[in-house]
């Protein structure tokens, strides 16, 4: 029996695109590290919020189990995963941030002895990314307002570093500012209701 379909219209479609869709490059990542076992002295915590420029909201991912039945397969939902999450960070002069984590990690294993914190809440902590609108609310009109809405907050439960990044250094490079990348493994993650607003 054949059946029809609706055509959509460009209008229906912007009315649709909410807020005109969301942007990656307007977020805010937050990260206190004040729940480490260990001081971090170098690390400056609103400094972060600007130089962190590329991170990423959680993927999801669940995996499959194949059952073999007569000559078919059945599959079950098995065990679910969290990514390793990756930030990247602008390197300025001061060095601060990339001391941090350097530190961090020498806290977990030292370099020279091999050393490290043997209690695992002493070098886990816990990280905020907030997806931002473009006005003060998400069904801004217009973008007035000294805040953006946040659309989406996640936050990432027991972090702790396992890559800081080498920084490539050459004649050749010019026009550039420097940046590493972090990579953290990731215990949980909440979905935290959005709603509120970034100022």
């Amino acid at each position: 029996m054949a059946t029809t379909k609706e055509n959509k219209t460009i209008s229906q479609f912007k009315s649709s695109l909410i807020g005109g869709g969301a942007r990656p490059n307007l977020f805010v990542v937050e990260m206190t590290l004040s729940e480490l076992g260990f001081d971090l002295p170098t690390f400056d915590a609103d400094k972060f919020q600007f130089m962190c420029k590329a991170a990423a909201l959680p993927a999801q991912n669940i995996a499959s189990i194949d059952v073999p039945f007569r000559g078919r397969t059945f599959k079950v939902a098995g065990d679910r995963t969290i990514d390793v999450w990756t930030v990247t960070v602008i390197n300025d002069e001061d060095f601060v941030l990339r001391r941090a984590f350097e530190e961090w990690s020498n806290q977990i294993a030292s370099l020279d002895l091999n050393l490290g914190a043997t209690d695992p809440s002493a070098y886990m902590a816990t990280a905020r990314v907030f997806q931002l609108g473009r006005g003060s609310t998400a069904s801004s009109q217009d973008n007035s307002g000294a805040a953006n809405a946040v659309l989406a907050e996640y936050e990432f439960i027991d972090i702790f570093p396992t890559n800081v990044s080498q920084i490539d250094l050459s004649y050749d490079s010019s026009d550039t500012i420097e940046e590493f990348t972090v990579e953290f493994q990731v215990q949980s993650f909440n979905i935290v209701a959005a709603g509120g607003s970034n100022g």
